[in-house]
């Protein structure tokens, strides 16, 4: 007894260096029993103590904790005489009310809850769909997969993670459905985390990823809820951190970072075709300024005699080799988009339009740049912005500049000799133990359904082979498929 008497005197020992703690004792109009309540203003709604909790202790009677239960019109409300969940609690915007006689404490739920309004998602926008982003609060966010997954099957694992920060993560699946060692690999990871603090869902994205060294993002996150019960319906893992608009999903393939989830609002014919195009954008991106500076510096016999005189010409007031050149156009297209992302809004789009036109049009006239390169590089630059994935979006960004540099050291056999090393990291590459580069390597015929091209829904009936799910069938195509019937006068 005399262990927790001191405990909890250390533990008033330091909240009271706190100026929002506060300790204020009372008495009861009827019984004349006098009490204690203590919470911490910053996280507790002082409106609910006033107007909720302190008005049924003073005119109530009652003489014992216990009797609490049957006056306050509280239903979370917890009695206990462990004096470690004393801290915990109080943090948790929980009011503490104690006897003077009484070993035992109360716990009355009371937090205070600042949660931002739903909207639009703006790193996902999409123009059909559902207008919804999930928000900094989780008990918002899991209302807004719970409506959309009506459920029992939907698991909601709560964990805890940060031994500063006390960050809440729930871990999401469906029962039945959902690969066991996928769930378990998860919940492990989460477990196995040592770290004082979690500020988002990105500390956990790189602290759980199979390859931490890779630039490839080998979790898929999104602000969507709607995208979040796809592919939980699918039979995918997915995790909430508190505090975090965005959610984890994993695992996933490279072929899913540029597929946005509009495209399953549109014709498939139509989202097909879009989806190919970013496919084309994301490799033009990558590889137009490498053959150029390439083909310029060792292979310019490949060039044909129509397009020698232009290039000729465009370059014959440019001092540098192609390699500066396209160097320099680079770096100023990436620090323009870092200054136009880290202004304000208004400010960052005027610096981005104007600066763009400015830099690119003084530098072709002062002989830096020649304009056919700078045609290359802007259409290099607005290529990478078609990926729906803000992530990999970064990644592509990245991989231009070693193309470019192998590209001037060894000309077209340098970037063939860069894509195999590429293509050998993605290979050996894996999202929670599953192949990344699926269903490319390995070549599972049944998942490209839905990888360059996406066809109907009705030829969707298969859940991916590579989430190895225990029900791999989604729903019976015989009952989809049916005959359209002739009309009379066919």
């Amino acid at each position: 007894m005399k262990r927790k008497k001191q405990s909890v005197q250390s533990i008033k020992t330091v909240f009271t260096k706190s100026q929002d703690y506060k300790r204020i004792c009372y008495e009861n109009k009827i019984t004349k029993l006098t009490f204690t309540l203590t919470f911490l203003t910053t996280v507790t709604d002082e409106k609910i103590v006033r107007d909720h909790i302190l008005p049924f202790l003073l005119e109530n009677e009652w003489t014992k904790l216990e009797d609490v239960k049957s006056i306050l019109p509280i239903e979370d409300l917890q009695l206990t005489d462990d004096t470690s969940q004393i801290e915990k609690k109080l943090l948790n915007g929980f009011v503490m009310l104690t006897l003077e006689k009484e070993q035992q404490y109360c716990f009355i739920s009371a937090k205070k809850e600042n949660i931002r309004n739903i909207t639009v998602p703006e790193v996902e926008f999409s123009v059909i769909g559902p207008k919804e982003a999930f928000v900094e609060s989780l008990s918002e966010n899991l209302n807004l997969i719970r409506k959309r997954l009506q459920v029992k099957e939907l698991i909601v694992e709560q964990l805890e993670v940060g031994t500063l920060s006390k960050t809440n993560i729930v871990l999401l699946y469906l029962d039945g459905i959902t690969n066991e060692a996928n769930i378990n690999t998860m919940r492990q990871r989460i477990k196995d985390l040592e770290v004082d603090h979690i500020a988002d869902s990105s500390y956990i994205v790189q602290m759980i990823s199979d390859n931490q060294n890779s630039p490839f993002p080998q979790f898929l996150d999104t602000e969507r809820p709607d995208r979040v019960a796809a592919t939980l319906s699918e039979g995918k893992v997915v995790l909430l951190v508190d505090g975090s608009p965005h959610a984890i999903i994993g695992p996933v393939t490279i072929v899913e970072f540029f597929s946005a989830f509009e495209d399953y609002f549109l014709n498939w014919i139509l989202a097909s075709f879009f989806r190919l195009i970013r496919f084309f954008a994301v490799a033009f991106s990558v590889l137009v300024t490498p053959i150029y500076v390439a083909t310029l510096t060792y292979h310019y016999e490949l060039i044909p005699q129509d397009l020698i005189g232009i290039l000729v010409t465009s370059r014959r007031a440019v001092p540098f080799p192609p390699i500066i050149e396209a160097l320099f156009l680079e770096l100023t297209i990436e620090l323009l988009r870092e200054a136009g992302a880290r202004l304000p809004t208004k400010v960052g789009q005027t610096i981005g339009i104007v600066g763009g036109i400015v830099i690119g049009t003084a530098s072709v006239e002062a002989g830096l740049t020649s304009n056919v390169l700078l045609i290359f590089v802007a259409l290099a630059a607005l290529a990478s912005f078609t990926t729906p994935v803000y992530r990999i979006g970064n990644t592509i960004r990245l991989l231009r500049f070693p193309f470019l540099l192998v590209g001037d050291i060894w000309g077209l056999i340098g970037i063939s000799l860069c894509f195999s090393f590429l293509l050998t990291h993605m290979i050996r590459l894996t999202s929670l133990g599953r192949p990344y580069l699926e269903p490319i390597y390995p070549p599972r015929l049944q998942d490209f359904k839905d990888a360059f091209i996406r066809l109907p829904f009705y030829k969707q009936s298969k859940r991916p082979n590579q989430l190895r799910t225990k029900k791999a069938s989604r729903f019976d195509r015989k009952n989809v498929i049916k005959k359209v019937k002739k009309d009379i006068d066919e």
